[in-house]
């Protein structure tokens, strides 16, 4: 059986920087950007706030989704961000 995988989605700030990423251990991935674990982008640009996620049970289809995102325009990934985090 294959591991789960997440497409996610880090913010620096509301509007901020945004960083689309995949990765199979989600919680220990946003806690290592939470503590600047991890190298250059996400550090420097203080990205350390998870605003989206999506699951998927093949890595494969995690791929082409995050793929296909970071080919979106700015206001679209912005709007998937607030339709899903209406607070």
């Amino acid at each position: 059986m294959e591991q789960k995988s997440y497409v996610y989605i880090l913010a620096s700030k509301r509007n901020g920087s945004l960083y689309i990423c995949v990765i199979t251990d989600l919680m220990n991935r946003v806690y290592l950007h939470k503590i600047s674990a991890l190298p250059r982008l996400t550090r420097d640009h203080g990205i350390k706030m998870l605003v989206y996620f999506e699951c998927y049970a093949r890595l494969e289809s995690a791929i082409r989704r995050e793929k296909a995102m970071k080919k979106w325009y700015r206001n679209w990934k912005l709007e998937l961000i607030e339709r899903d985090n209406l607070e």
